[in-house]
């Protein structure tokens, strides 16, 4: 409206002025007036933030300790792997299959997601992604805004990994990344069915609802029996304390573009449940490549792509088996 608004007056300036000197006095010279210019439009208020809740404080000391114990172990690596971890093109294309091919957790009877490896085929995004960012309430601005900036260069660089176009965007989005604390998520239900029409009851339950040994959680959605995603939401704890958080932005991201399983052998990488590494490896970058090369296809089996990704892994290595 304030840009309307001085437009406007703008336009209306100009053309009294134009009115002015079609009919100047014959022995007077008309003065120039000076130049109307537009008000700068007014800078939007700025988001109000809420106190965290009290159970919410006690998550952030807890996820602050158990950062802390992680460093000190030497994992959360953020170096994406070397010397000591060597892989060939036989073990890229093995980790291929158990992280792509595999679904980590299935829905439990109850509304819960319980980990349980099941076979599954290859899912990846055939369509641009559209990805919007939203913070709960009680999330602090300057988190916020790191946050952001994360998440928009991680998710160039999933896209030039990927070839899939991705932009940031606050309408029409594909891809909900969600960084919510823990009194953020009430009533948050409804704002999940928005996003993604005729979701499950149980699957908001669950999404909304993570035991404290979740740290994060991704569910990408394909519509009907195809196996290109059509949606995504991503659920980022706001509790975490900085570096944990980018881990999980890391991981998240990345599996919903399609590596959904983690396996205990992929190494160096952060589908990998022992925490070695916080941020994606030189190893999980080729796990995306295979994923995304034309010559594998969203449905494949693990019989059926097995081969495929076998001989693109072998190129990317240079054979090194």
């Amino acid at each position: 409206m304030t840009m309307g608004g001085a437009f406007g007056r703008g336009i209306a300036g100009l053309f009294a002025l134009t009115m002015l000197a079609a009919c100047p006095d014959p022995q007077v010279t008309a003065p120039e007036a000076p130049p109307v210019r537009p008000e700068p439009p007014a800078a939007p208020p700025a988001p109000t933030v809420t106190e965290p809740t009290a159970e919410s404080a006690a998550l952030g000391v807890f996820f602050q300790r158990l950062q802390n114990d992680l460093l000190a172990q030497g994992l959360l690596r953020g170096d994406g792997g070397g010397p000591d971890t060597p892989f060939t093109d036989t073990m890229l294309t093995r980790n291929f299959v158990r992280v792509a091919l595999f679904d980590e957790y299935v829905l439990g009877n109850t509304g819960e997601f319980r980990a349980e490896t099941t076979v599954s085929r290859l899912r990846r995004w055939e369509q641009p992604i559209r990805m919007s960012v939203e913070f709960g309430a009680s999330v602090p601005l300057d988190q916020r805004s790191r946050d952001t900036n994360t998440i928009s260069t991680y998710s160039n660089r999933l896209a030039r990994l990927t070839g899939v176009p991705i932009r940031q965007t606050d309408t029409r989005a594909n891809f909900h990344v969600m960084i919510l604390n823990e009194g953020d998520k009430d009533g948050y239900d409804a704002r999940l069915r928005e996003l993604v029409p005729g979701i499950a009851d149980a699957t908001v339950r669950a999404f909304l609802n993570p035991p404290r040994g979740t740290l994060c959680l991704a569910i990408a959605f394909a519509e009907g029996d195809a196996a290109s995603y059509a949606r995504a939401v991503v659920l980022i704890r706001g509790e975490h304390p900085d570096l944990l958080r980018t881990a999980c932005i890391h991981e998240e991201l990345a599996q919903a573009m399609g590596l959904a399983n983690d396996s205990p052998q992929a190494r160096p990488s952060i589908f990998n449940d022992d925490e070695e590494f916080g941020l994606l490896t030189t190893h999980d970058e080729l796990l995306l490549k295979i994923l995304y090369d034309d010559r594998l296809s969203p449905g494949m089996s693990a019989a059926e792509a097995a081969p495929i990704a076998r001989e693109i892994a072998s190129e990317l290595m240079g054979g090194e088996s």
